[in-house]
């Protein structure tokens, strides 16, 4: 089938939302959003109220654009409101890991297939941190080969702070079952390393979702943490959620910041903006009856 749908101008762009139902209680405002933020990208915040199995798309809710725009903002600062909790999860996780296995092992584990469950993998990944590290424009990396001819690549606290969240899962998904990994896992308040990294493949992707201004608040996630049932601390009561909506990797975020960061805050900000957007439906998130009343959820 050839594409041959023609670009839309903005009074087109209203004319055609207007067609489809929804209401414009003032078109300049809208119009000035439109110019600042695409056709395409609201669609997937007008996508839940309309019949999309009807080829016109038309809206089955009584709904303004502006309440589009409002469910959009929520999602703007659901973004940032987690991307802010993954940057002290993603530092937490890169410590640990380095902390652990460098004292015992030495500053060059990492390039030890002997570490490695998976020599295939191994390989791969290796090839892929010096690729990343290469690329790296960070001072101690430039100072370390400036300075320093053997071994030819840096130590791993310098390789693992610079590498992608993506290839840290990686490589801590494909290291042996040791001592050190079981105790990063506990620090963490897990009892197995599968959960672990499980976690921190979601969370990478999750993190992806964030950095790239990807909707967020009802996406169903293909990579999907692993729930426990068995942690060091609270967790969760009721398991028996879907592990492919946000809720799942919420609990995630939340029970690893009262680990690495008792005062978090996260708990209440996530409350309080749930709060301020009615729009928002908490069960296409993934939120089961009863949520707030968890003890990992208490704010205090």
């Amino acid at each position: 089938m050839e594409f041959n749908k023609p670009a839309l101008s903005i009074p087109d762009q209203i004319a055609r939302l207007k067609h489809r139902g929804l209401g414009f209680a003032d078109e300049i405002k809208a119009a000035h959003y439109l110019s600042n933020i695409s056709f395409y990208r609201l669609r997937a915040y007008t996508y839940p109220f309309q019949d999309n199995s009807d080829p016109d798309h038309p809206f089955i809710q009584d709904i303004d654009f502006i309440d589009i725009i409002h469910l959009y903002v929520f999602d703007r600062k659901l973004r940032l409101l987690v991307f802010n909790a993954l940057e002290k999860i993603e530092v937490a996780i890169r410590t640990k890991i380095v902390n652990e296995f460098s004292v015992i092992h030495g500053s060059h584990w990492y390039e030890d297939p002997g570490k490695f469950r998976n020599t295939y993998h191994f390989q791969k990944n290796l090839q892929s941190l010096y690729d990343e590290v290469d690329r790296s424009t960070e001072t101690f990396i430039q100072h370390y080969w400036n300075t320093y001819d053997d071994p030819v690549n840096p130590p791993a606290w310098m390789c693992l702070e610079v590498i992608s969240l993506g290839l840290l899962s990686k490589l801590f998904s494909n290291l042996e079952k040791s001592p050190e990994k079981k105790r990063v896992t506990q620090e963490f308040g897990l009892k197995q390393p599968e959960i672990l990294e499980s976690w921190i493949h979601a969370l990478a992707n999750l993190r992806n979702v964030c950095a790239h201004h990807s909707r967020l608040w009802n996406r169903r996630f293909t990579i999907k943490p692993q729930i426990p049932y068995n942690t060091l601390f609270p967790f969760l009561t009721n398991t028996n959620i879907n592990n492919n909506k946000l809720y799942a990797q919420l609990c995630c975020i939340q029970y690893l910041l009262t680990i690495i960061n008792p005062g978090s805050t996260f708990s209440a900000q996530l409350i309080s903006l749930l709060q301020s957007c009615p729009l928002v439906s908490l069960h296409e998130m993934g939120f089961p009856v009863g949520w707030e009343d968890e003890e990992l959820w208490k704010t205090n």
